[in-house]
């Protein structure tokens, strides 16, 4: 509740935390597969996306901004480069949990464009934080409403693989709404709440289109074609 903590930055033990992240998706080779980064548009989560996501020492060059400037939200790091690294998108709908604590409240988008100048925040509609109330918290329905419309939202770009970097109390509420039918063991993995950094691979899956995609690796048989005996025969007869 403290207004010290008014959209809080990453502490010196969150940056090593990052830096580890951020060795074991280049080292598993996730790095070149991630076609978009999507994040929270709030300090802690930009401050992660740049920090995992973003490209090696920035050098200044007159054609490339930097993905983050120097010393951004007193972090004592070095500037990010923008090279070499998939978009980055800041999104309204993944924010932690809404209203009251002064550390879930952002600052301008103004502010963040100054800061990460190659984050697109072209999809948030207003410059001032006009969904953070100081008296109402959201309720935990709620969350899992928004969580719900972001996924849909989710549906509609066309990249495969996203790397989203968001709010453990945001997923957990989220993803508490998925596995009811599964095994209970199964419900409760999904609705974990995550550590500090710590990446999980999902695929989400449409029930309602299962089945319509043609799969890739299908083979027709019969090449080339012509009858094979007997089988055909009795099936002709039959």
């Amino acid at each position: 509740m403290s207004p010290e903590y008014f959209d809080a930055h990453i502490t010196p033990l969150g940056w090593q935390q990052v830096d580890n992240l951020r060795k074991h998706v280049h080292e598993c080779g996730l790095a070149k597969r991630i076609d978009l980064v999507i994040t929270s548009p709030l300090l802690r989560t930009l401050q992660t996306t740049v920090g995992v996501f973003g490209g090696e020492g920035y050098t200044d060059r007159m054609d490339i901004v930097p993905l983050m400037v120097a010393n951004a939200g007193n972090s004592g790091r070095a500037a990010i480069s923008s090279l070499n690294c998939p978009p980055i998108i800041a999104v309204e709908l993944c924010r932690e949990h809404l209203g009251v604590h002064p550390c879930d409240k952002r600052r301008n988008i103004s502010d963040y464009q100054f800061l990460f100048p190659a984050v697109d925040f072209s999809l948030i509609e207003s410059d001032e934080d006009t969904w953070w109330k100081a008296d109402v918290r959201e309720t935990k329905e709620e969350v899992a409403a928004r969580g719900l419309k972001f996924l849909n939202w989710l549906w509609t770009r066309k990249e495969k693989e996203i790397a989203i970097v968001t709010h453990s109390g945001f997923l957990f509420h989220t993803l508490s709404a998925f596995g009811n039918d599964c095994h209970p063991l199964v419900k409760k993995e999904i609705c974990q709440h995550f550590a500090n950094c710590e990446l999980r691979s999902m695929v989400i899956v449409d029930r309602s289109m299962m089945g319509l995609d043609p799969s890739t690796t299908n083979y027709p048989g019969k090449i080339p074609s012509g009858l094979d005996l007997p089988s055909d025969v009795v099936d002709e007869k039959a």
